[in-house]
């Protein structure tokens, strides 16, 4: 019996039950088994891990579903990666910035089919300080106003919740942060954060990385050094819709090795979830270590 492990994050998706039973139906439908696993660890629980590892090592076809947000997605990713599983999506998150590069359906009719009729891709895992992501990394602003964005505004506003609580830190200071790449000559910036994405895409259409792709086995790395609201605005201008120019409010670079670093203690941040502040941020990539479901019919890239 063919076996699709459905891993949902309850605080993401409303009417558990309901939505199990339209997966039930889904996988039966096309020839699986459902079977549900990490609604109680949450989409970083040490348990969704063990599972996966065991439902990994069982006989048969295998396919995963991560029913939630990014974050969710990145727990899978982290017990998939090199296992040769596909993983599929079902975004209900805030920002969905990995489903959205992969062109993954918003609807849950169009995830499940995209799921199990889709096509296999190999895509890029990058690890930050050892712990997997699928979208994007940051140190600094960015991840300040992840950490300072409400879960009831995100719940009720999406995404326009970080553009909100983004406000207040626009006029804020500079920091001294080291950018290198590859073993290149380490570059000094006053830069408010760097982000390192294997997407390009932030939430509301913000085209931040022209051009990042989730399968070149290359990391997208943004040095933002806007001066004042100003500063803030002409970035904006520039990253909406896909017309980004680099400039002295972004620098862009690409390499599979990458390390930052800053002389004060940052806020940082992985897929949205906020981990410990610190001075630094390493980063490497694994090409194509992932397996996932897509579209038939869609195009990767930005």
């Amino acid at each position: 019996m063919r076996q699709a492990a459905f891993v949902i994050n309850p605080v993401r998706a409303r009417h558990v039950e309901l939505l199990k039973a339209r997966c039930r139906q889904a996988a039966a439908r096309h020839g699986w088994e459902a079977l549900f696993m990490g609604t109680e660890a949450g989409e970083t629980g040490p348990e969704l891990s063990s599972h996966l590892e065991v439902y990994a090592g069982q006989p048969g076809d295998k396919l995963v579903f991560a029913v939630g947000g990014d974050g969710t997605v990145r727990a899978c990713a982290h017990a998939l990666a090199g296992s040769g599983i596909a993983l599929a999506i079902v975004p209900r998150g805030t920002a969905n910035l990995f489903a959205r590069a992969l062109g993954v359906p918003s609807d849950l009719a169009g995830a499940l089919f995209t799921g199990f009729c889709g096509l296999d891709l190999d895509v890029d895992v990058p690890d930050a300080d050892g712990q997997t992501f699928v979208a994007m990394a940051g140190l600094g602003i960015d991840a300040a106003v992840v950490e300072g964005t409400p879960k009831l505004l995100k719940d009720y506003l999406g995404w326009l919740a970080y553009a909100l609580a983004a406000v207040p830190h626009l006029a804020g200071p500079v920091h001294e942060i080291t950018v290198e790449v590859d073993g290149a000559a380490p570059m000094v910036r006053d830069a408010h954060c760097v982000v390192v994405g294997n997407v390009g895409l932030l939430p509301g259409g913000f085209n931040l990385l022209k051009g990042a792709r989730v399968d070149d086995g290359l990391l997208d790395v943004g040095v933002l050094s806007p001066h004042g609201v100003v500063g803030w605005l002409v970035l904006a201008r520039r990253t909406v819709g896909g017309r980004n120019r680099t400039g002295p409010e972004l620098e862009h670079f690409q390499g599979s090795r990458i390390e930052v670093s800053s002389t004060t203690e940052l806020c940082r941040q992985l897929d949205g979830d906020v981990i410990a502040p610190g001075r630094s941020l390493s980063v490497r990539l694994r090409a194509r270590a992932l397996r996932v479901r897509v579209p038939e019919r869609h195009r990767i890239g930005e």
